[in-house]
């Protein structure tokens, strides 16, 4: 059986953010799965198809590792602005979307700051990558 695909409004998150989002989808492929545009691993790209994730908490992010000095130590979360720059890892193995692999359930994106961004819930929910 395979993963359930992944659509517009996908709720994702990331280890190091404080609040979860949803995935951003440009229509460009006009390809509809339960009636919202299908996603790729190539929509990764920060703030249009991956917005914030309310704070971020990486002592990797330049701003926390600042705010974090100012305040003597103490870790002090900053805006986030995610910095992906690859594609999704792990995304459909057969399936594509506008000769793109699909995006599923279970692929993740990596933030230069160090955090993992995963798939909470892919938004389809009958329809699966074969």
């Amino acid at each position: 059986m395979g993963k359930p695909a992944a659509v517009a409004t996908a709720t994702l998150q990331c280890s190091f953010g404080v609040a979860p989002t949803v995935l951003n989808v440009l229509p460009v492929s006009r390809v509809l799965i339960e009636g919202r545009p299908a996603a790729t691993i190539t929509d990764s790209v920060p703030l249009v198809n991956i917005p914030t994730f309310g704070m971020c908490q990486s002592p990797s992010n330049p701003t926390v590792a600042a705010a974090t000095a100012a305040a003597m130590g103490v870790l002090t979360p900053m805006p986030c602005v995610p910095a992906t720059g690859m594609p999704w890892a792990g995304g459909a193995a057969t399936t594509t979307v506008g000769g793109k692999p699909a995006l599923t359930a279970g692929a993740t994106s990596s933030c230069a700051y160090g955090g993992v961004i995963q798939i909470l819930f892919p938004g389809a929910v009958r329809t699966t990558e074969g």
